[in-house]
């Protein structure tokens, strides 16, 4: 019999129901079952790479398993057209169940944050604590260099037949103008992938560009979140700022604040060590 020709690898379907949750591509890092599972959300361009190293460093200090998932539109992840925090929530509870996880400790970065914050106070029944890493419930200013930074994106042009590293030289060029930052070019660089030849970003740049005043804002609640929250913040980063403060209370009535000194907006890459051990001094006494 002969064998079927492999199928190409396209990219991910659109959501043929923009309404419905999308099947988030994830990982699981085994911890200790009497704890419960924590789930990391990554923030806008990253996945659930990002996470690695500190899924790996809880689980190893005793933490319960840990997920680390791509939110739609990135990573592994099937794209959508729409790309709101009510969706990416919806996203997340469709994996709890399907993983049969109950309750869960929370913890999202950036856009994760805020996912992370949404999914809380929607579902509190579903979050034992939350842990907000540099981003308030509140709307982001700085929208004008993510959408420089998505234009910029778009328009990388990369002839097919290149080696991975002359592909990302030859776009790490293309982006220098606008991203000036090597650190952030890199970041946004771990997005380029080859598929079939050809060099493609394997993020949604369409539904981000359409989303980004979604993105950079945050919905609008009335209940508060009655469960511990930690906002850990940057000392060096503006994300969480003292004219929040009442935003957060109102919100998360048992939330504490706490920076991290010396760390930037990625709190967990400038200061790895420092984020690990207040996180875990965060989480419910085992």
């Amino acid at each position: 019999p002969r064998c079927p020709a492999p199928a190409p690898l396209a990219t991910p379907p659109d959501d043929p129901l923009p309404g419905s949750a999308v099947p988030l591509s994830h990982v699981e890092a085994g911890g200790r079952g009497d704890r419960p599972p924590l789930v990391l959300l990554h923030g806008l361009f990253g996945s659930r790479g990002n996470f690695q190293t500190v899924a790996k460093a809880l689980v190893r200090r005793g933490s319960g398993k840990v997920l680390t998932l791509d939110a739609r539109n990135h990573g592994g992840s099937p794209h959508s057209p729409l790309m709101t925090y009510e969706a990416m929530s919806l996203d997340v509870q469709h994996l709890l169940t399907h993983l049969g996880i109950t309750k869960c400790i929370l913890l999202g970065h950036s856009m994760g944050g805020k996912t992370a914050m949404t999914l809380a106070l929607q579902r509190p029944d579903l979050v034992e604590r939350l842990i907000s890493v540099d981003i308030s419930p509140v709307s982001t200013t700085p929208v004008s260099e993510f959408s420089a930074y998505v234009s910029a994106m778009k328009s990388v042009k990369i002839p097919d037949g290149l080696s991975r590293s002359a592909a990302r030289q030859l776009a790490d060029d293309q982006l220098r103008p606008v991203v000036q930052l090597p650190q952030l070019r890199q970041f946004l660089l771990t997005n380029l992938v080859e598929m079939e030849g050809r060099y493609v970003w394997r993020v949604n740049l369409e539904a981000i560009s359409n989303h980004l005043a979604d993105i950079m804002n945050f919905p609008v609640f009335h209940k508060p979140y009655p469960g511990p929250a930690l906002f850990l913040g940057g000392s060096n980063s503006p994300y969480i700022s003292s004219k929040d403060y009442p935003e957060i209370q109102r919100l998360f009535p048992k939330a504490h604040v706490q920076y991290i000194e010396g760390a930037g907006h990625i709190v967990h890459q400038d200061k790895f060590e420092e984020f690990i051990a207040a996180v875990l001094n965060f989480l419910p006494p085992p």
